[in-house]
């Protein structure tokens, strides 16, 4: 084995803090490969495709989250119209929805016949 000091062989010497040549050797392989393998997370986590789906990944939620607030809106919508034209019991009530036919009924004659001169 080779000399190191007074003495002393090298897997021997001894540093301050107690450790052998070997292990301080062993620490820096150790944290070589652990640099390593951060630089190669650092690499992917950048990467054009990591970011773009990422940034789809985000865009997607976003529009989901909204769909979702616009579809319980729209339900709730419903829900208030349906009210209008039905009782408690499930029933339809006649005094509301003849009105509101009469009505829709005069509004489609009335695109219609406006159509009609627009044609003309």
């Amino acid at each position: 084995m080779a000399r190191v000091g007074k003495g002393k062989t090298k897997d021997a010497a001894r540093d301050d803090a107690g450790r052998t040549t070997a292990e301080i050797e062993a620490n820096i392989a150790r944290t070589r490969d652990q640099l390593a393998d951060t630089l190669d997370e650092l690499a992917m986590r950048v990467h054009p495709s990591t970011v773009a789906a990422q940034v789809r990944a985000k865009a997607l939620a976003s529009v989901e989250q909204r769909l979702g607030r616009l579809y319980v809106g729209a339900s709730r919508g419903v829900e208030q119209l349906k009210a209008q034209f039905v009782d408690e019991k499930g029933q339809p009530r006649k005094e509301r929805i003849v009105p509101a036919v009469l009505v829709g009924g005069g509004v489609v004659l009335l695109l219609a016949s406006a159509r009609k001169r627009v044609r003309q």
